[in-house]
């Protein structure tokens, strides 16, 4: 879906409202959003536990998690360096040989400094200082002669190549340079900890707030949605399969704040240990950008629910939907005129149920939605704020037509400068505008003789006309 097309108000904010267990949203903004939408209703489920480095939400550290829990076997600490390379890098540079040595290296730091439950600021100081041994020592000292045998080689290496590495891997771990940053994933005795296990079994809700762009703390963020669904997993398989009640993860803007590198292979395994994952990018292209074109693939074909919203410009994409949704059968009739007289003739051909075109022209508030099983079927899109709109919109037609107002209610799901357009091609004199970002009991009232326009009370709309 493109921007403001619902993807958050009309998916997003009403699963994470519904889910009956714990909740975890991944973002790039705050305000008007789903977090302040959901976060007070959470509130009377769970626990709010909210990781935002970069102050998104401009909310106060009130707790901190253990970056490099995961990172006390080598599989664990390789796949923490995988989330600060994918941060940084696009899928398809993230194989070349900078890459790769660099991921090595933080790799081998992070499994020293989990393995002797150092802080990951250490982490920092040993990038600072290739000549340093103690990253070399510790990971000896705690038997992975192999990888201290590895770091040691990369040490001792050409010094160009080894600056290279180094400078490389600094790159990718620079978000931590921030001391604000950095203060979320190092130990705090005063705050609690946030523990993915003991979440995975409660009804609490976790926000990852994170900017995108270079500089971002995505990879923090990539890292502990990673964490928390791993964790989840387990926590299913050692209590009989699955979780119940079941995780919801929904991973907003996935491609910018939450580049989970294979996700594409856990999404099945995930939805059958009762972790859902809600994956919300905004195009098909940009998931190609984040994963690979068969990364991006294997994602769309393990969801076993998609949903398409307006905003389609890519013409291969709105093809292939296209031809996904099918063909129909159309009666065509021919009459011709001779001199013997006239002929009628009905024949078939075959057309798209919905063309290229016609996908691509989806109002917002439209949307496809491919799911296993059944036909592609089309969607009307609901806000969760819909039915506070429709009471204020009942209040407001009662008091005209207690009146004798004659009137017209335009609630088509067409953006309100069409619905403007053709009001006044109509000739309606006066327009009550209701939103959900007016209060509780006001509408705008627009007097299109005047072009006045104002904020008032539903209750004082029969003195707007003179109807009381």
């Amino acid at each position: 879906m493109a921007p403001r097309s619902g993807k958050t108000s009309s998916l997003a904010i009403p699963a994470i409202l519904a889910a009956p267990g714990p909740v975890l949203l991944t973002s790039n903004k705050a305000a008007n959003d789903a977090f302040t939408a959901t976060v007070d209703a959470r509130a009377e489920a769970g626990t709010i536990w909210t990781l935002d480095p970069q102050q998104i939400a401009h909310h106060p550290r009130q707790m901190w998690w253990d970056i490099l829990a995961d990172a006390r076997d080598l599989a664990g600490a390789k796949r923490l360096a995988g989330h600060f390379v994918a941060a940084s890098v696009d899928e398809s540079a993230g194989s070349d040989f900078w890459s790769t040595a660099a991921s090595n290296t933080l790799g081998a730091l992070f499994l020293a400094a989990a393995d002797h439950h150092r802080p990951i600021t250490d982490v920092l100081a040993w990038l600072a200082s290739p000549a340093d041994r103690t990253p070399v020592d510790l990971l000896t000292d705690a038997g992975h002669d192999a990888v201290a045998a590895q770091l040691q080689g990369t040490v001792s290496g050409a010094t160009e190549t080894r600056d290279g590495i180094y400078e490389t891997a600094r790159q990718y771990a620079s978000c931590l340079l921030d001391p604000d940053v950095a203060a979320w994933v190092t130990p705090a005795k005063h705050l609690p900890e946030f523990r993915p296990s003991t979440f995975a079994t409660s009804r609490d809700t976790l926000y990852l707030l994170s900017k995108d762009g270079g500089g971002s703390a995505s990879a923090i963020i990539a890292a502990a949605a990673d964490a928390v669904m791993r964790a989840a997993v387990v926590v299913a398989e050692r209590s009989g399969g699955r979780l119940d009640p079941p995780a919801l993860c929904v991973l907003d803007e996935a491609a910018n704040v939450c580049k989970i590198s294979d996700l594409p292979d856990l999404y099945s395994h995930l939805g059958s240990r009762g972790v859902i994952p809600m994956t919300i990018l905004q195009s098909y292209r940009q998931g190609q950008k984040c994963w690979g074109e068969a990364g991006m693939d294997a994602l769309w074909s393990a969801a076993t629910v998609k949903i398409i919203g307006s905003g389609i410009d890519d013409s291969d994409f709105a093809d292939r939907l296209s031809r996904l949704i099918g063909d129909h059968d159309v009666q065509t009739t021919s009459v011709s005129t001779s001199d013997s007289g006239k002929s009628t003739s009905v024949s078939m051909r075959t057309e798209r149920i919905l063309p290229p075109d016609a996908i691509r022209a989806l109002p917002k508030g439209r949307a496809l939605l491919f799911a296993t099983g059944i036909r592609a079927a089309m969607l009307e899109l609901l806000r969760p704020d819909l039915p506070a709109m429709r009471e204020r919109t009942d209040q407001v037609v009662r008091h005209l037509r207690d009146r004798g107002a004659a009137i017209f209610v335009d609630d088509r799901p067409e953006p309100a400068g069409e619905k403007f357009r053709y009001a006044k091609l109509l000739g309606l004199p006066y327009a009550w505008v209701i939103s959900p970002h007016q209060g509780g009991d006001e509408v705008e009232f627009i007097d299109r003789w005047t072009s006045r326009a104002h904020r008032m009370p539903i209750s004082q709309i029969p003195d707007a006309l003179n109807l009381s």
